[in-house]
């Protein structure tokens, strides 16, 4: 049985994000699938995640001296490098062309990347220096962020547009 705050744990639902972003890859690289709603769904997903985690979670753990603040930068600048990769490939118009394929491939390798340096940095860094407590407190208000920005149509290709051109 879990208690309340493990259900809410930030680490598990940033966890359970990167996971349901990999089922997504599985469904964009298959040729049989709905990519074109695959995309769509891990466009929102990515940007509403993205930027959760830097309005929310990101701030606290700058905060927190047993957290390198250098992670915290750098998977902020590999947010934006998966942001690119997404807006190349929602710019490709046929899911069935080699271009499809090779930006596909970029942004598989963008976010892949990011999710196993946070995995391994900031999460554990997480699990060991922030309460259960403040945890959970950290995921309701990711949660809060995380569907304040999907309810938004963050994943659009002109939000997203908007989101590299600031950085």
């Amino acid at each position: 049985m879990h208690t309340a705050a493990e259900a809410t744990d930030v680490v598990e639902l940033i966890l359970r994000d990167h996971r349901r972003m990999e089922e997504l890859f599985r469904a964009l690289r298959n040729v049989q699938a709905d990519r074109a709603g695959a995309l769509q769904e891990f466009a929102a997903l990515l940007v509403a995640h993205a930027t959760a985690e830097e309005s929310e979670v990101y701030p606290a753990m700058r905060r927190d001296r047993n957290v390198d603040n250098e992670d915290v930068e750098h998977s902020v600048h590999e947010h934006t490098e998966g942001h690119e990769a997404l807006l190349a490939l929602l710019e490709v118009r046929d899911t069935t062309s080699k271009e499809w394929d090779e930006k596909l491939e970029e942004l598989v390798t963008a976010v892949n990347h990011h999710t196993d340096e946070e995995e391994r940095t900031l999460l554990n860094d997480a699990r060991e220096s922030i309460t259960l407590e403040r945890r959970a407190e950290l995921g309701m208000a990711f949660e809060a962020a995380r569907a304040k920005q999907l309810a938004a149509d963050c994943g659009n290709p002109e939000h997203l547009r908007r989101l590299v051109d600031a950085r």
